[in-house]
C-alpha cells in the first residue's frame, strides 16, 4: 500500500466518530420530530376552564390510552436507535485492519537458543592433578571468542595489566596476557569495542592506552563515589550472542599464575542480551555522577531466580539466570547476587561445595560490622536438612587473618550423630624461589558453587563487601538431569571441586592447624 493509500485509510478512531455523530443525528431528529410521537413543546394559546365532573371523568379516560402510547412509541424509538447502532458496530468495526493494531505480544521465559558451554580453566605454571578432570585454558577460549568477533565486544572488568609492566620483569609466562592485548588492540580497529573499567589511575594507563589508540571505547566506573564500592566484575559479551564469565581479571596472572574459574557460552543469544544489560548499566555509570533508582525500562530483564530462562546447554534443558551486585545496579526483575547465592543454597538437598578466595562474614573495608547472611544460611542447611558443606578457601600472602576464626567456626559444626557436617579446607597454590618474586600471584581465586541441583559460577569474594557496595555479577544453571552422554555443567563443576578437594594441594582446617607454617610457600 502507498503513502497516500495509507494517510486516506480511516482508523479506529474515526469510524467511532462517524458513529457518534450518527448517533446525535438521530437522536435529535427522534425527540423534535413525530417520530416518537411526542412534540418538543407542550405549549398551547387556549385558555381552559374548568369543567364538570362528567366531563372530566370522560377527559382522563381519553388521556391513559395517549400516555400509554407515548411511552410504547418511547421504547419503540430506543430499540431503533440500538438496532442501528448495532448495524453500525456489525458494519464498520470488521472493516478495520488488525494491522492497524499495536498489540504487544506476551513476554516469554523460554529462547530457542541451542547453547554451548564450556568450563574453562587457569592452571597455574607448576600445579598439576592426579586427575582426569581437565578443562580447556582461558587463554585458550578467550582466542576462541576474539576469533569469533564479527561486530561487536563489550568486556567488564577490574582492572587492565596484560603485559608485565606493572612488576618491571621480564617474566616469559607473560606471553599470553601479551598476546591477547595484541589481538585485542587489532580487533579494536576492525569492530566495536568498548570497555568498562574500574577507576585505577596510573596502574592500566598502559594497556587501556594501546586500546583507545587502536579504536576501542573505554570508560572508567568510578564505584568508590557511586556506591563506595568497586567495579569487581570480570566478563565479555561478543557479538550479542556469546559470553564469558567467571573470576579471571584481564591480568596475565589470571592465564598463568593463578588458578581461575569461569565459563564461556557460544550461540546464546538470550543469555549474551541479557549480561548486555548490566553492561549497559556499567556504561552509563562511566558517564554519570549518580545511580538511577529506579533504573530507566530498557535496564529491566525478565530473567530471575523465579523466572529463569528456558534454555538447551548442551543438549540437556537448563534453567538459567544472571545475577548482578550491589542492589543499587539492579533494574527491576534482576536478582541480587546475594539472593542467589542465599536461593541455590536452600534449594540444595544433599550437598554444597563452595571455592572461593576469601569468605569473611563481615563488611571489612566500610563501616566494619558482623555480616552473617551467607555463614547463616550454610548453618540452616547443614542443621535443618542434613546437607553436607564442603568450604575450600584460599590462602596466600594477601589473606587476612581474621578470616581463619570464623572458618574455624564453621568447621566446627560437625556431629556424626546429629548428622552436622561442615568441613573447610584451605588450598595453598606451591611457589618456586623465582614465582615468589611475581607480585599478586600463586593463589587460588575461584569463585563458585556448586550443589546437587545447581552451578553457580560468579566474580566476587564471599564477604560483606562485595554484595553491599562492590559490582559483581554470576551464572546460575539448574540442570537436574541430563538429555546426552555428556555431563551436565553443573556434574562438571562437581568434579572440579572434588578433584581439588581430593589433592595435594588441600589441607584441612580445624583448631590445630597450623596457617602460618601452611600458608607460607
Amino acid at each position: 500500500m502507498s503513502t497516500s493509500e495509507n494517510e486516506r485509510k480511516p482508523d479506529a478512531n474515526t469510524y467511532r466518530s462517524n458513529e457518534t455523530a450518527l448517533l446525535t443525528f438521530v437522536l435529535l431528529h427522534c425527540f423534535t420530530s413525530d417520530l416518537c410521537g411526542i412534540p418538543l413543546s407542550m405549549k398551547s394559546d387556549i385558555a381552559y376552564e374548568k369543567v364538570t365532573d362528567v366531563e372530566s371523568s370522560k377527559g382522563e379516560s381519553l388521556l391513559k390510552p395517549q400516555k400509554y402510547s407515548r411511552w410504547i412509541l418511547i421504547i419503540t424509538c430506543l430499540i431503533a436507535v440500538l438496532l442501528v447502532l448495532f448495524s453500525l458496530q456489525t458494519l464498520l468495526i470488521p472493516s478495520i485492519s488488525t494491522s492497524d493494531l499495536k498489540i504487544n505480544p506476551p513476554m516469554t521465559h523460554t529462547c530457542t537458543d541451542n547453547c554451548k558451554l564450556v568450563l574453562v580453566e587457569s592452571i597455574p605454571m607448576g600445579v598439576e592433578f592426579n586427575s582426569s578432570v581437565s578443562h580447556p585454558s582461558i587463554y585458550q577460549e578467550w582466542r576462541s571468542l576474539l576469533s569469533e568477533a564479527q561486530t561487536s565486544l563489550d568486556i567488564a572488568s577490574f582492572y587492565w595489566t596484560l603485559t608485565n609492566e606493572d612488576t618491571q620483569t621480564h617474566e616469559p609466562t607473560a606471553n599470553q596476557g601479551e598476546e591477547i592485548l595484541r589481538e585485542l588492540v587489532d580487533l579494536s580497529s576492525k569492530i566495536s569495542v568498548r570497555i568498562a573499567v574500574n577507576s585505577q589511575g596510573r596502574r592500566q594507563q598502559s594497556d587501556i592506552q594501546q586500546l583507545v589508540s587502536a579504536g576501542a571505547d573505554v570508560r572508567s566506573v568510578n564505584m568508590q563515589y557511586l556506591t563506595s564500592g568497586v567495579l569487581h566484575t570480570k566478563f565479555w559479551v561478543v557479538d550479542k550472542k556469546h559470553v564469558y564469565i567467571g573470576s579471571a581479571n584481564m591480568d596475565w596472572r589470571s592465564l598463568t599464575q593463578v588458578k581461575e574459574l569461569g565459563t564461556v557460552v557460544y550461540d546464546c543469544k538470550c543469555l549474551a542480551e541479557d549480561l548486555g544489560k548490566i553492561f549497559e548499566a556499567y556504561w552509563f555509570l562511566g558517564s554519570s555522577k549518580t545511580v538511577p533508582a529506579p533504573w530507566p525500562s530498557q535496564y529491566s530483564t525478565a530473567f530471575n531466580k523465579e523466572t529463569p530462562m528456558q534454555l538447551s546447554v548442551n543438549g540437556t534443558d537448563a534453567r538459567v539466570y544472571l545475577s548482578s551486585s550491589p542492589p543499587s545496579l539492579c533494574a527491576e526483575g534482576r536478582t541480587s547476587d546475594l539472593q542467589a547465592i542465599l536461593s541455590v543454597i536452600s534449594d540444595a538437598q544433599q550437598f554444597v561445595y563452595v571455592a572461593v578466595m576469601n569468605y569473611l562474614p563481615i563488611v571489612e573495608f566500610t563501616h566494619k560490622r558482623y555480616w552473617a547472611d551467607i555463614d547463616t544460611e550454610l548453618r540452616r542447611a547443614a542443621f535443618e536438612r542434613k546437607v553436607h558443606v564442603r568450604l575450600l578457601i584460599s590462602c596466600w600472602n594477601s589473606t587476612s587473618e581474621v578470616m581463619f576464626p570464623f572458618l574455624r567456626s564453621l568447621a566446627s559444626v560437625q556431629d556424626s550423630k546429629s548428622g552436622l557436617d561442615i568441613q573447610v579446607k584451605i588450598f595453598i597454590v606451591p611457589s618456586s624461589p623465582s614465582q615468589k618474586e611475581i607480585p599478586f600471584a600463586r593463589v587460588n581465586h575461584n569463585k563458585y558453587m556448586v550443589t546437587d541441583r545447581t552451578a553457580y559460577i560468579g566474580t566476587s569474594n564471599w564477604s560483606g563487601d562485595y554484595f553491599v557496595n562492590t559490582a559483581g555479577s554470576a551464572l546460575v544453571v539448574n540442570q537436574t538431569s541430563t538429555a546426552s552422554s555428556e555431563s551436565t555443567v553443573r556434574e562438571q563443576l562437581q568434579a572440579v571441586f572434588e578433584r581439588d578437594w581430593a589433592s595435594s594441594y588441600s589441607t584441612p582446617l580445624n583448631h590445630d592447624t597450623n596457617l602460618k607454617q601452611i600458608c607460607v610457600t
